[in-house]
C-alpha cells in the first residue's frame, strides 16, 4: 500500500477546506494512505515558490498553482507518485 503526502496551499479558510475535500475525494478507492495538510500561512506558502494560490503539492512536488485542479488531475498525480496503474 502506497503512502502520499498532500499539501494544500491556500490562505483563505473556505477555499482551503474545499480543495482539501476535493483531494480526499479524488483518492477514495485507491489503495493508499494519505496525509493531507493545510498550509494557510503565507510565509510557509512562499517556501514552495508558487506565484499564486491555490496550490497543490504531492509528495513534496508542486503539481499546480493559481487554479483549482480537477479531481481527475489530482488522482492522476497521486497515481504517478505511488506507481499505481
Amino acid at each position: 500500500m502506497g503512502r502520499v503526502a498532500i499539501q494544500v496551499l491556500e490562505p483563505e479558510k473556505q477555499k482551503c477546506e474545499a480543495l482539501v475535500m476535493k483531494a480526499i475525494d479524488a483518492v477514495i478507492g485507491l489503495p493508499i494512505i494519505i496525509d493531507v495538510q493545510k498550509v494557510q500561512d503565507m510565509d510557509k506558502i512562499k517556501k514552495y515558490d508558487v506565484a499564486e494560490t491555490p496550490g497543490l503539492v504531492v509528495n513534496g512536488k508542486v503539481k499546480v498553482f493559481g487554479r483549482v485542479p480537477k479531481k481527475e488531475e489530482i488522482k492522476k498525480w497521486v497515481k504517478e507518485e505511488t506507481k499505481i496503474a
